[in-house]
């Protein structure tokens, strides 16, 4: 699975200045470590692959990663990463002490990555996902981004193609004990990145939900 790349809202662009994300008991406060075993422990769609990977070391005192991809057989679909932040002290910034951020991205076909409406709809579906599981957020900032590729001389015989990219971060609200939902947080963005592959919805309930076509031909993994 490729892991995201790419500068994210709040200063996230220091992702790729990361270290490996094993977590340090002996360092780590108690509230961080209860919000990583959630999101260690957290039950998820069967198309979504997801494991720990490198987190950044400048972003904040702590700090947990996660990759995940939607797969449909050896096909990646959608791709992202999300990071969990710990600032004891709280930061400015975030009201809080806690902070998400993430990049999603998907391919789309070039007539889709066209439509006008597709950004202001790509973050709906970001913000949709977190009130549609009862959510408590702030904060959140970030940019929709869609870009195209033309591709000319030796590589003429390969379509054209179209990416989206949304790049965020918001605020969990913390519950009792300073320790917010990320369980719920991270099925959130799982539902996000479902969405941006196209997978259909994930239940009855969930069928007024609009997701992207699913692009040509899946890149290879």
């Amino acid at each position: 699975m490729a892991a995201a790349q790419g500068r994210l809202s709040d200063g996230a662009g220091e992702m790729d200045d990361a270290k490996e994300g094993d977590l340090d008991a002996d360092t780590a406060p108690l509230p961080f470590r209860a919000a990583v075993d959630a999101l260690r422990s957290a039950r998820l769609r069967p198309q979504i692959e997801i494991e720990p990977t490198r987190a950044p070391q400048r972003l904040a005192p702590f700090a947990y990663a996660l990759e995940a991809a939607v797969v449909d057989g050896e096909e990646d679909l959608a791709d992202g990463r999300l990071v969990l932040l710990h600032d004891p002290a709280g930061h400015d910034a975030w009201q809080g002490s806690f902070r998400l951020v993430t990049l999603v991205r998907a391919e789309l076909e070039p007539e889709m990555a066209a439509d006008p409406l597709l950004p202001d709809v790509c973050w709906s579906w970001l913000t949709g996902a977190l009130q549609a599981r009862g959510l408590s957020y702030g904060e959140a900032s970030g940019t929709v981004t869609r870009a195209s590729s033309h591709y000319f001389g030796g590589m003429s015989e390969r379509p054209a193609a179209s990416q989206i990219e949304i790049r965020a971060s918001w605020t969990p609200r913390e519950s009792l004990g300073g320790v917010p939902d990320t369980a719920s947080h991270l099925a959130s963005w799982c539902d996000l990145l479902a969405q941006i592959a196209g997978l259909p919805p994930a239940g009855p309930g969930d069928a007024s939900v609009v997701t992207l076509p699913q692009r040509r031909g899946p890149q290879s993994r």
